[in-house]
């Protein structure tokens, strides 16, 4: 249960640091690119089996790991703006509604079978993101900020599914930590690629604060993974119990750490599409 509780704690920690790179003027971008090359470093640290990097292209999950991390550089540079223009709890809820996609995958995929249930908590994760991210005035919808946590849900499922295919069919036992370092370190050379590209517009400031940001993020972000395989090998609980506990206390701490840090505006609409959220997790996941 340890393993868990700390998943979850990393996790929600993730959206917190978001908010906080708003505050503190940090340049988002460099950022999430140094916290792709520290989670790389990490991962292969970790990793326990012989360390060839000649070897890491001819593994049959390679082509794939590098479309993963264009993938995941997106997904995480709109997680954030989506942290700091509407708010962590519609961020995080968004994220974490994502967990229909992969049901809808295994669906088509693998012919698994959905019942009527979980069919209802589709569509109530689909209500939800809508609630939890609506605001009262109809600012949101002039700027286009209200797409961004659909195209976080949208990107962290396709995320989700990608790495169930992957761990289903490529990835050999004990090669985990190695399949996250190549994918963590294919959308850090992307991050770095467009840089390069847009810096001739909008130099970015190499300096020690964007530095120690992206470590603060690719540290939790590493283990927020890491914690839930862990979690996941638990032998007195099943995957379905431990992904719905872990999606729910993300969305309600996350939001709770909103409340109390940011003080964001919770409005009856938000808490209805959160409670919505919780209820579509239980569904998708326990039915």
């Amino acid at each position: 249960m340890i393993y868990l509780i700390l998943s979850v704690c990393c996790s929600s920690y993730i959206f917190v640091v978001f908010k906080l790179f708003e505050r503190f003027k940090v340049q988002t971008v460099f950022a999430i690119i140094v916290n792709y090359w520290v989670a790389a470093t990490v991962g292969y640290l970790l990793y326990e089996g012989e360390k060839s990097l000649t070897e890491i292209p001819e593994k049959s999950w390679f082509i794939g790991s590098l479309a993963l991390g264009l993938l995941f550089i997106l997904v995480f540079n709109l997680m954030a703006r989506t942290s700091q223009k509407i708010g962590v709890s519609a961020a995080s809820v968004a994220t974490k509604m994502s967990l229909a996609i992969p049901v809808l995958f295994g669906l088509f995929l693998y012919n698994e079978k959905l019942s009527l249930l979980k069919v209802i908590g589709v569509v109530l994760a689909l209500i939800a993101v809508y609630f939890a991210s609506v605001k009262e005035k109809t600012t949101l919808l002039k700027k286009g900020f209200l797409l961004l946590p659909i195209l976080v849900f949208i990107g962290s499922g396709c995320i989700d599914a990608a790495l169930k295919f992957f761990e289903e069919t490529h990835i050999k036992q004990g090669e985990s930590p190695l399949f996250s370092s190549v994918v963590f370190a294919s959308a850090g050379c992307i991050g770095i690629l467009f840089v390069i590209v847009s810096s001739f517009k909008n130099p970015l400031k190499v300096n020690f604060k964007n530095i120690l940001a992206g470590i603060a993020l690719g540290i939790p972000n590493y283990f927020s993974i890491y914690f839930l395989i862990k979690a996941l090998r638990h032998p007195d609980l099943n995957s379905a119990s431990i992904f719905t506990i872990n999606n729910v206390a993300i969305v309600m701490l996350s939001t709770l750490l909103g409340i109390l840090l940011f003080k964001e505006q919770i409005s009856l609409k938000n808490w209805g599409g959160i409670a919505l959220a919780v209820i579509s997790i239980f569904l998708v996941a326990l039915f």
